[in-house]
């Protein structure tokens, strides 16, 4: 702050804070398993059909006077699940997602072109199950935004209550939001589509973001692995002459 006033002319004088060190982060990583996000699925069909349970303290004072226990659930905003679910889809930051707008979709190419996010224009590239989720979506008149909010003409402020509710549900306590970018990122890094693929898709600027990514991408570390344990185990084995193409045609 202090560098920017200075660089505005609002400072004069020696920047007190340019030499102090700053504590170094751990940057936080948590990806949602096969099961989890099994759960995950079951939790929002719940929220649409038949809706969350609620949490009850059932010592207190009022509690006598509340619904049975059988209908005490509420169903969630139908905007707040297909946020949620957009957000795995397409691996895109909260904001991306709840100030997109109907008019920066482009169905035939698959993309909701942004003309702003925390790195400039971007393009999200929606695959065929995102594309099913914006159909299934209705249009608010007078309301531009995809995941429209109870305030005319605004977006939906945030998911924090739904999710909650969500991830209650499903048994994921203390799992973020931002995790579902995470996921999203991880899957590809375990496909092995390669981690320029995944930043462009995550809309990284710098391809060191990405790089938090690569330990995911165990396939082509597993097959070689397997060739050279193979090339060794059968040069123990003493068939060394049949092992040896292998072990010189790897390198």
């Amino acid at each position: 702050m202090f560098a920017w006033a200075e660089s505005r002319g609002f400072v004069q004088g020696h920047n007190p804070a340019r030499r102090i060190e700053r504590y170094r982060e751990q940057g936080r990583e948590r990806f949602l398993s096969s099961d989890e996000l099994s759960r995950l699925g079951d939790a929002l069909r719940l929220a649409e059909m038949d809706g969350l349970p609620w949490e009850v303290d059932e010592a207190g004072p009022k509690a006598k006077h509340l619904a049975k226990p059988e209908n005490r659930r509420v169903k969630l905003d139908p905007f707040a699940v297909a946020a949620i679910r957009l957000l795995l889809l397409t691996g895109a930051r909260l904001r991306e997602i709840l100030d997109a707008q109907w008019s920066q979709v482009d169905l035939e190419r698959g993309v909701i072109f942004l003309d702003d996010s925390k790195t400039g224009r971007k393009p999200i590239y929606i695959s065929a199950a995102a594309q099913a989720v914006l159909s299934g979506l209705a249009r608010v008149e007078g309301n531009p935004h995809i995941i429209a909010g109870a305030k005319e003409g605004a977006p939906r402020a945030d998911l924090k209550k739904p999710w909650q509710a969500v991830t209650r549900a499903a048994g994921l306590e203390g799992v973020r939001l931002h995790d579902l970018r995470h996921s999203f990122a991880s899957f590809g890094a375990g496909a092995s589509l390669g981690l320029p693929i995944i930043g462009k898709l995550l809309g990284h600027s710098q391809p060191a973001t990405t790089a938090r990514y690569a330990h995911l991408d165990a396939d082509p570390l597993r097959r070689a692995a397997d060739t050279i344990g193979a090339t060794i185990a059968a040069a123990l084995d003493g068939t060394c002459a049949q092992a040896t193409p292998t072990l010189r045609k790897s390198r």
